[in-house]
């Protein structure tokens, strides 16, 4: 399967593994660029030298191309930027603001650069300040989001910019795969399925609560102070709903303190009352243990096989 992106990033298959902060490491990453699709490390806010180390380990496990995620709001984000040409990263994948003032010295080092964007304005302004393509993320998404699904806003992002687009955002097999593909989308993003993947060093906790999700086990929390977050419902989760049914400055303090490193509760302690498990709406879909070669193996074919197939969708003989 090849796209616009596998062309540019030199990759087999148009899979790209999300960015999920202190999840996707440099062990993960590499076993999904092994696998054919571009795996990504999470800077997160980690300390310059601890990223240092996962695109190490991520070298030394694969020759296939990789990325580093920065997230630009980190106090560290100058740092990692000069990391990324001193580590000879390929690949940087953005968010959390504009990587515009990184962009020249990341070109002249022959980096590829993709920002994620959640709007058809700011995919324009990512394109026009030089990004090499964009990943159009809908709401339906685990972790930070934005306020469009998928759905609506893939399309109009397609249509809106002359770069690649890669979607993100409720996509899981193959079906999510050709349907991003129909819509205009060379290549797709996945989190939530990944945290099947034997690869993935999560907390045994966290991958039982994934298998054990339906469609509607995930929520939305922190619109109130405008930084909305997916996760599944946990106790954690439910207080946090109901704290902002009456939000107070306050009240406000008392969230950022419960919600303070309940992401590395999750994933590394396994902490179910106290931990944020971010999860993607596609959850229900995981239900078993896997391997990052199976995952990209079986979403590649069932796409290629429908994509193949939808010709007859409309039926031999054509519309009247």
């Amino acid at each position: 399967m090849r796209t616009k992106i596998t062309e540019l990033l030199n990759i087999r298959y148009p899979v790209f593994q999300g960015a999920m902060a202190w999840i996707a490491d440099g062990k993960l990453a590499a076993a999904v660029s092994n696998a054919g699709g571009l795996g990504i490390i999470a800077g997160g806010a980690a300390p310059v030298e601890v990223i240092r180390d996962e695109v190490r380990t991520a070298k030394s496990l694969t020759d296939k191309p990789f990325a580093l995620n920065i997230m630009l709001l980190s106090p560290t984000a100058d740092d990692i930027a000069q990391l990324v040409i001193d580590e000879g990263v390929p690949v940087v994948t953005t968010g959390a603001g504009s990587p515009a003032k990184y962009m020249k010295q990341w070109k002249e080092a022959g980096v590829k650069v993709i920002p994620v964007i959640a709007s058809v304005a700011y995919a324009k302004r990512m394109e026009r300040v030089g990004a090499d393509a964009v990943i159009a993320e809908g709401m339906e998404s685990g972790g930070h989001i934005g306020e469009t699904t998928t759905m609506a806003l893939l399309p109009q992002v397609v249509d809106a910019v002359n770069i690649p687009v890669i979607a993100a955002g409720g996509i899981a097999d193959g079906r999510g795969l050709a349907a991003a593909r129909i819509m205009g989308a060379e290549g797709v993003q996945c989190g939530t399925v990944f945290l099947s993947a034997e690869e993935c060093s999560i907390a045994p906790k966290y991958k039982d609560l994934i298998y054990k999700a339906s469609d509607i086990s995930t929520v939305v929390t922190g619109k109130a102070s405008g930084h909305p977050v997916r996760s599944l419902k946990t106790p954690l989760s439910r207080k946090l709903m109901e704290m902002e049914g009456h939000i107070e400055t306050r009240t406000l303090e008392e969230i950022e303190a419960m919600t303070a490193g309940s992401l590395r509760k999750a994933v590394q302690d396994g902490n179910f009352e106290e931990g944020t498990f971010m999860s993607g709406q596609i959850a229900g879909m995981v239900n078993h243990p896997s391997t990052c070669y199976d995952i990209i193996k079986t979403m590649v074919q069932d796409a290629d096989a429908l994509l193949r197939g939808a010709p007859a969708l409309s039926g031999d003989e054509g519309v009247d």
